[in-house]
């Protein structure tokens, strides 16, 4: 695993706030010790849920996005840190493994224009790059008998997770995607709109359902191809649960758990379907963060949930001075999910 940046104690230590009487996640999550072979680490740990930082917004560049989803991985970090160690949720149940080396892809992104052809061809190069260190990590993560909680970045690294967690488990797996859009866009060089689009015609990912697609931004052609699709790839519309009243939303989540449980399968929450968080495809209306909290701890109670993957929360496009939040609500999500999951054996 070249392109990681391990994660320290002094890291750690510069993170969470210690306070008198209390106990932070700070204090109690592991890291990998220096010199010590990682993967073996994580196959020895008594630790379940391993934590890794994409901070990169390549992909949502490619996609004729706003950048800023690289910052989310500071500003969670800095939240989990801060987490109480409780009967709730101990921070003990954490490996910080650390975040990837994209500085360098980061740099050459600088200067690039999407609207010029040439550099259009560069932004996807650049993803397919972090497609496969990503996918290295993921698989690591996964056959050590691990479960990745990923923190991005820009959904184009669904792809990396899908694969890594297929080449672990030795066979395609599934995937329930909490979004406003679908990612499911055509084969036009890789971004951030559709990594579960090349993940399936790749072969790694068999059945995919969408919670919550936005009728008003789901081209026509994206609806024809889902609709041939059926077997294997399903979706319900925001509008048709909390506009029209049509569905509801605790029996969408069985449902669209029935889809996908048959096999592993992971939880990609892409943050643009929370109204006013600061993302690259900003929404006004959407589902309520409890209704996301309770999503996130719904598909993590089950056996084959196989990792988490938080994306595209943007703290850096947020002006107002709690831009903390973001990485407050994304350590909110993983304890959701970490409470549902950690009783399974």
């Amino acid at each position: 695993m070249d392109k990681l940046i391990p994660f320290t104690i002094n890291d750690l230590a510069k993170v969470t706030n210690h306070r008198s009487g209390e106990i932070k996640f700070g204090e109690k999550m592991i890291i990998i010790p220096k010199g010590v072979d990682q993967i073996d680490f994580l196959k020895e740990s008594e630790a379940k849920y391993v934590l890794l930082g994409i901070p990169e917004d390549i992909g949502v560049r490619a996609n004729y996005g706003r950048p800023g989803a690289a910052s989310a991985w500071e500003s969670a970090i800095k939240s989990i840190a801060n987490i109480q160690h409780n009967r709730f949720a101990k921070g003990s149940q954490i490996i910080v493994l650390g975040q990837m080396n994209v500085s360098e892809e980061m740099r050459e992104v600088e200067n690039l224009d999407f609207n010029d052809i040439d550099d259009r061809s560069k932004l996807s190069q650049l993803v397919e790059k972090i497609d496969k260190e990503v996918s290295h990590i993921i698989f690591n993560i996964v056959k050590a008998g691990k479960t990745p909680i990923i923190i991005g970045g820009g959904h184009n690294n669904a792809y990396g997770n899908i694969k890594g967690s297929a080449l672990a488990k030795g066979k395609p797996v599934n995937a329930i995607n909490f979004d406003a859009h679908s990612d499911f866009r055509i084969l036009e060089g890789r971004h951030s709109g559709n990594g579960f689009s090349y993940a399936y015609e790749e072969g790694f990912l068999k059945k995919y359902f969408i919670f919550g697609l936005h009728e008003n931004y789901t081209s026509k052609s994206v609806l024809d191809i889902i609709k041939k699709l059926e077997d294997r790839v399903r979706y319900n519309t925001y509008d048709s649960v909390n506009i029209r009243k049509e569905k509801e939303f605790y029996k969408e989540m069985i449902y669209a758990l029935d889809f996908v449980k048959s096999d592993p399968f992971g939880i990609e929450i892409d943050l643009d379907a929370i109204p006013n968080i600061a993302s690259s495809a900003m929404t006004i209306s959407g589902f309520s963060i409890e209704e996301l909290r309770q999503f996130v701890s719904f598909f993590g109670e089950h056996k084959n949930a196989t990792y988490l993957h938080i994306c595209e929360g943007a703290p850096d496009l947020d002006q107002s001075p709690n831009n903390h939040l973001i990485g407050k609500l994304i350590g909110y999500l993983i304890t959701d999910f970490i409470k549902a999951n950690n009783e399974i054996i």
